[in-house]
């Protein structure tokens, strides 16, 4: 997978860490970035609040040197998307500008090339299971606010990759890194964005709501794929707390830098130490938190499979008739005692006369018995009497009657 790169004005200032890891997200999933040959500023805010002609020939000329290479233009920057989004609709909708255009230009444009973010690309192009399979440092226990601001998503006919008022693509990601993407309302919210500069007075309080909400949701921390969002919210947010009067120490992350590091990366490599707000140190709670929950998960699995196993033994125990706490007790009841059958079988062989008497009430049976005890007979008679007198006693008797009936049988 390939794209054509605009790394935009950021990437090399304000927005390093964004271009860092962005590199290092392409390597680690697999796709190649070529970076634009002489591409220009799109212009972003200052473009379109200046002239609209020139706001839509900074941006189409880098369309129509991505035309040339027949690949999809990817930017990271949600300005830059959206500008060069909306140069494409023009010239694909409205040929009379089209042609203003391409006067200034001094080229044709075929309107052919298409500007993609990398949030449609990791969740939808690359999608989230393959994201999961190159995880290696899951950012399990992890509260992210995913915040998509309000160029990524808007207007859906320029957009269109995911849901306007409820993206989820962000979302989708950081589940994928083993994150938990809070719910919260103010994800598409404007962050105040150029207005915080040039009107404090309405962009900080725009930049508050979006701090105060990702903090009242349950948010640990904040994720950006938007180079101004991040330098307001990352820059500016000891600025707001000092105004406001209220603490948040909220790190803000692209979510190229957290798939890099969840990936395996040091989060130097990925630029997190660049960061105004410190984001070092919430990544290793993360990373000791996830080692405990891994092993407070390993440690209910293992009692659960013995649990399981324990249950799996107790019903075949009942189904053969016999539960598993009473077969040894029965068995300790029932087993003749070896030390008592050999004396028995002492006692029968040395002192027969006497022990058959014991065995049989009739004197003159019992010297019958005495007279006819074998090995065979005394075997049997000693682990009954070992184990059951009664029992004994019928055997005895039994042998007797069948010595009885041999005889009798013999002087017919």
């Amino acid at each position: 997978m390939k794209f054509a790169y605009y790394p935009g004005c950021s990437a090399d200032g304000s927005g390093i860490e964004y271009g860092m890891s962005m590199e290092r997200t392409a390597k680690i999933l697999g796709f190649e970035l070529e970076e634009l040959e002489d591409w220009n500023c799109c212009g972003a805010t200052s473009g379109h609040n200046t002239d609209q002609l020139l706001s839509l020939a900074l941006p189409a000329r880098n369309l129509a040197i991505a035309e040339k290479t027949g690949m999809s233009m990817m930017t990271p920057c949600a300005a830059c998307y959206s500008r060069h989004r909306h140069a494409e609709h023009v010239i694909q909708h409205d040929p009379e500008m089209k042609k203003k255009i391409e006067l200034v230009l001094e080229k044709e444009l075929q309107g052919t090339s298409e500007t993609v973010s990398i949030l449609d690309i990791l969740a939808n192009k690359i999608g989230t299971e393959a994201i999961a399979a190159k995880v290696t440092n899951p950012l399990t226990t992890m509260k992210a606010a995913c915040y998509y601001g309000c160029l990524l998503v808007r207007p859906v006919g320029l957009t269109g990759f995911d849901d306007a008022e409820d993206p989820q693509t962000m979302d989708k990601v950081m589940k994928a890194l083993g994150a938990d993407a809070i719910e919260w309302s103010h994800k598409t919210e404007c962050c105040g964005a150029a207005m915080v500069t040039s009107r404090p007075d309405v962009g900080n309080p725009m930049l508050y709501r979006v701090l105060k909400d990702a903090k009242e949701s349950g948010a640990e921390c904040i994720v950006t794929a938007c180079p101004l969002c991040m330098l307001n919210l990352d820059m500016r947010q000891a600025g707001i707390e000092k105004k406001f009067k209220e603490k948040f120490d909220l790190p803000i992350y692209y979510v190229t830098e957290l798939l890099a590091v969840a990936c395996g990366d040091d989060p130097k490599t990925a630029g997190i130490n660049k960061h105004f707000v410190e984001a070092g140190q919430y990544l290793q709670t993360v990373k000791v938190r996830a080692a405990e929950a891994k092993a407070a998960a390993e440690k209910a699995a293992a009692e659960a499979a013995a649990k399981a196993k324990e249950k799996a033994a107790a019903a075949q125990a009942k189904a053969a008739g016999k539960s598993t706490d009473k077969a040894k007790p029965e068995a300790a009841a029932t087993e003749p005692d070896l030390k008592k059958i050999e004396a028995f079988k002492t006692a029968l062989t040395k002192n027969p006369d006497k022990m058959a008497a014991k065995l049989v009430d009739d004197p003159a049976r019992a010297e019958i018995l005495a007279t006819t005890l074998d090995e065979k007979r005394i075997a049997k008679l000693a682990q009954l009497m070992a184990s059951d007198m009664e029992k004994a006693k019928k055997a005895a008797n039994a042998f007797v009657t069948a010595e009885l009936k041999k005889q009798g049988d013999c002087q017919d």
